[in-house]
């Protein structure tokens, strides 16, 4: 766990200052935003690839490889401004690392379930989760604290560091563990035959289909929300950017709580999944409708804090239903599926920023999750009912 924490650190010290230095330096909003783009764009098309070396190559090395070879992209991005100049640099390390990241999310992704075998899956889901939010949460406060202290070369420096402790602690781990991990089976041929494979694992294993659009809809209500949130708490509430630095970090505690409880009560998969998801859709549509900035707050709070238990439950669901043997493959390909939605709240939420209001797109954003939610529950319950009939 320490060494989750200090990776998702790092990475989030580098995905905050991005889109910072490169509007500092060029003072573009538009330059800011196309490095936000070309930054998260290898994280989104990566997964894939990530999901198919992980089914043919070790999890522990493919995640060691990814946290050495970021440590290294920092010190050679570093080492070339330094050199060189000019902020495409940092961009460039950025996306590099954004790749990695990525493949070190797959393949902790297969290793966890093979570790904690023996353990409820869902409790080592949360205390992973409340790993990855502490990183997320103090990431952007270290970046700051360092280039407050001196400038953003050391908090590029820092971050390195972060990535070779973090790589270090797995080592430790490695000499110190009795989990004896199973190698993959040898494969061969071509990459895309395993991502065939996994596209008919999406298509025909029960469940997984289901699972992909309960995932699209909350992904595209939480960007939405997360979207607009600036503009709502500073536009149509006008509050101060300090109260809307403090909502985040509200949201952060509202998760990290719900975290450990979901760690420490024992509740049905099932029931997991449905209270997250009628919060968050009943949380977005209190959002949208809001008429003051108390019940936009605790609206946002309900959104952003069962978010993490809501893919407690997604995680432990597919884990539950992809075949061992294809799950590096079939995970890479489900992710990048879910997240799909992201990119289409930001150009929702572009699209009605000249032409309607943006409250009324987090509101149809989250009556489309209820809408989505319920036809997929009467087409499970309507499935369940036909199968049993044939079984009787």
């Amino acid at each position: 766990m320490s060494s989750i924490f200090l990776s998702r650190l790092a990475d989030q010290m580098l995905f905050f200052l991005v889109p910072l230095v490169v509007f500092a330096t060029t003072h573009e909003a538009t330059w800011s935003g196309i490095a936000f783009f070309v930054e998260a764009l290898p994280r989104f098309l990566a997964f894939p690839l990530c999901g198919v070396l992980c089914d043919r190559m070790s999890p522990v090395r493919l995640l060691r490889i990814s946290q050495a070879s970021r440590a290294i992209t920092c010190l050679v991005g570093l080492a070339g401004y330094l050199v060189w100049g000019g902020f495409p640099w940092l961009v460039g390390l950025s996306a590099v690392c954004g790749a990695l990241t990525s493949q070190g999310f797959v393949a902790r992704e297969v290793l966890l379930p093979r570790v904690f075998a023996g353990q409820s899956f869902e409790k080592v889901l949360s205390y992973t989760q409340l790993a990855d939010q502490l990183g997320m949460v103090l990431g952007p406060l270290a970046a700051t604290a360092l280039m407050g202290w001196r400038n953003w070369e050391w908090a590029v420096g820092g971050a390195g560091l972060l990535f070779m402790a973090s790589d270090g602690l797995v080592e430790v781990w490695q000499r110190t563990t009795s989990a004896r991990i199973r190698p993959p089976a040898h494969t061969t041929g071509p990459l895309y035959a395993p991502l065939c494979t996994a596209i008919a694992q999406v298509l025909t294993l029960p469940g997984l289909v289901r699972l992909v659009l309960l995932a699209a809809a909350e992904n595209l209500v939480i960007g939405t929300a997360l979207a607009t949130s600036a503009a709502m708490v500073t536009g149509t509430f006008g509050q101060t950017s300090e109260f809307y630095a403090a909502l985040q970090v509200a949201g952060a505690i509202a998760t990290v709580l719900i975290l450990l409880l979901v760690a420490h009560v024992k509740i049905s998969r099932v029931r997991l999944g449905t209270v997250a998801f009628i919060a968050i859709a009943a949380g977005g549509l209190a959002m949208g409708m809001s008429t003051s900035i108390a019940t936009y707050t605790i609206a946002f709070l309900v959104v952003i804090g069962f978010d993490k238990m809501f893919n407690v439950y997604i995680r432990s669901s597919r884990q539950a239903i992809i075949p061992p043997q294809d799950y590096g493959k079939t995970t890479g390909v489900i992710v990048l599926l879910n997240n799909a939605t992201q990119p289409l709240a930001g150009l929702l939420v572009g699209l009605a920023a000249g032409k309607s209001s943006i409250s009324l797109v987090v509101t149809l954003t989250a009556a489309g999750m209820i809408t989505l939610g319920g036809f997929v529950t009467v087409i499970s319950v309507a499935r369940a009912r036909l199968h049993a009939s044939r079984c009787y």
